[in-house]
């Protein structure tokens, strides 16, 4: 008796954790239109949707910091709905230590589902521009990402690195991907900053539209030698990967030397851990739909995540560490 006990207990647990996976909204956090973290997000919520793991809709944002606010400051475990997102990690650990303006009275309480794909960042002009170097930027027309996004985090820290001021900019913009791609073919921009996966869809578009018009797409070097670029990799130690953006990528003229940042992935720490482990399960066990649909998701493998598992200043989430424990990625 005390065995069936037993057993119809652990069957009316695992019917709990079933029915609460089912049953619980997501909602995925992810960028501006023409950015890698959109595609993604979305369809992560399709895969997500499509195998009735739970209730996930994808949405537009700012990206990084906009989605550590709905992480923090919308999901409620009361009503079940979690709010996930596409994360740089400067930007991730800035706001889970408080380190972030807007996050100094409460740090965000998150955790990492699984490492996306690395993000490179661009600073991306033409070669009719006259823009060669950072401090080149200085009395030009430029654009430092959307308002609370990664990308623009990232770009006043580098900047501030390199002492330059983008209040003394000739015009200062701080628009996404697609709006900074019109306004660099138009005319009215002379660079911009972004942080996307290899290709991202909207410079490749714009690499062709600059063709057209007898002009070149061109991305500023960012050489380990630039003592700005040394002082930014100092600054966010472990973070910044230095990298090379092939000129196969986008066709320009050369290569260009830039850095790295690998997107996380990111659930608050509140998801229960059956959900998490669910949701793992399902986009790892359905990576072909993701990979055919967003090209830089070609690195979001278990392979990628397993390795920075316990090496990492955010902790994982529990429930996507038992997925991976599972396949025998991690001890």
């Amino acid at each position: 008796m005390k065995k069936l006990a037993m057993s119809l207990f652990i069957l009316c647990c695992l019917s709990a954790a079933q029915a609460q996976a089912e049953t619980a909204k997501v909602i995925i956090g992810t960028g501006g239109i023409g950015g890698v973290y959109y595609y993604y997000g979305t369809q992560i919520s399709e895969i997500l949707s499509k195998n009735n793991v739970v209730s996930a809709t994808a949405i537009q944002t700012a990206a990084s910091v906009d989605n550590m606010l709905l992480i923090r400051d919308k999901s409620d475990p009361a009503k079940n709905m979690y709010f996930l997102g596409t994360v740089l990690p400067d930007t991730a650990l800035v706001t889970v230590t408080g380190k972030h303006e807007k996050f100094k009275e409460r740090p965000a309480k998150a955790a990492i589902m699984w490492m996306m794909y690395p993000n490179y960042l661009h600073i991306v002009t033409t070669d009719k521009s006259g823009i060669n170097k950072l401090s080149d930027l200085q009395d030009k027309r430029v654009s430092t990402g959307a308002p609370g996004s990664g990308t623009e985090f990232t770009a006043l820290n580098l900047l501030k690195a390199a002492k330059v001021d983008p209040e003394k900019f000739k015009k200062w913009e701080k628009l996404g991907a697609k709006e900074s791609d019109e306004g660099l073919s138009n005319g009215t921009l002379d660079a911009y900053v972004w942080s996307g996966g290899l290709p991202t869809g909207s410079i490749v578009e714009l690499s062709n539209t600059l063709k057209r018009k007898g002009m070149e797409v061109r991305f500023v070097p960012l050489p380990e030698s630039d003592p700005a670029v040394a002082q930014f990799i100092k600054d966010f130690s472990g973070l910044a990967d230095p990298q090379i953006i092939s000129k196969d990528i986008y066709g320009t003229a050369a290569d260009t030397p830039t850095l790295a940042f690998w997107n996380m992935f990111m659930c608050p720490e509140s998801l229960p851990e059956d959900v998490g482990y669910k949701i793992t399960k399902a986009v790892f066990e359905n990576l072909d739909a993701l990979h055919a649909a967003v090209k830089p998701s070609k690195d979001t493998t278990a392979a990628s995540t397993a390795k920075f598992i316990g090496k990492t200043a955010i902790p994982f989430h529990p429930g996507a560490v038992k997925y991976f424990k599972e396949k025998g990625l991690v001890k």
